[in-house]
């Protein structure tokens, strides 16, 4: 098993940056591929970012393509949301997700594919 917790989150105008943290323990971090997901109130949760196990391979969002960036540090037993240009649109509770599949594929983008989640973290963009 890995436990997840996601930090980084807050307040930022429309243009800011952020950068989210998700501190993974128990097993070896580099097992598992990990994502990134979304939720507005009201709304389901919607795919963000994915990264395999060794970081040289990522999935984005169209909506997201291009402001953020997935990465992680193997080393640290941590992943990265780097998002950039911010808008009111992309205020939402962030969690982390691991999964012991062996490589991105069609099914990282659904939330069912992962095994471990963390808490969440909010972002709030001001317009």
């Amino acid at each position: 098993q890995v436990q997840l917790v996601e930090s980084g989150g807050g307040l930022v105008q429309a243009g800011g940056s952020l950068r989210l943290s998700c501190a993974a323990s128990g097993r070896t971090f580099s097992y598992y591929v990990m994502g990134w997901f979304r939720q507005c109130p009201g709304k389901e949760r919607e795919f963000v970012a994915a990264i395999n196990r060794s970081g040289g391979s990522t999935l984005y969002a169209d909506s997201v393509k291009g402001r953020f960036t997935i990465s992680r540090d193997n080393a640290k037993n941590t992943a990265y949301l780097q998002m950039n240009t911010l808008k009111p649109l992309d205020t939402a509770v962030y969690s982390c997700a691991a999964t012991e599949s062996t490589n991105l594929s069609g099914r990282s983008y659904h939330t069912r594919e992962y095994d471990y989640w963390g808490q969440g973290t909010q972002v709030t963009v001001s317009s």
